[in-house]
């Protein structure tokens, strides 16, 4: 016979195991994308700054932010153009991983 004690360590155990697991399948959901504006388009860096909405996924609110980009999405990017864009962290800095125009 099982006692409530001996049934809650289990419960309690078998949560602690699934955390992880469950952590490890939030991180590859793929980020969302968010709405911005290109503010300026700096091919020689790498970067782009573009005034955004919230990204949920890097914890960060409405501002404007320079992110690193791909010399592929630099080269489409036009300043003043109003975007869909997905943003992660890739080796520790901030990138746009997708970019496209918004309609």
């Amino acid at each position: 016979m099982k006692t409530p004690a001996t049934a809650l360590t289990r419960l309690l155990l078998g949560a602690a195991l699934a955390l992880p697991m469950l952590a490890a399948l939030a991180q590859t959901s793929p980020p969302p994308q968010v709405e911005g504006e290109i503010r300026k388009v700096d091919v020689a860096a790498g970067k782009l700054t573009i005034r955004h909405g919230e990204i949920p996924n890097l914890q960060m609110p409405r501002m404007t932010m320079v992110f690193k980009a791909s010399p592929e999405l630099l080269g489409k990017a036009k300043e003043g153009e109003k975007v869909l864009f997905t943003a992660d962290r890739v080796d520790g800095a901030l990138t746009v991983i997708s970019l496209e125009e918004r309609q």
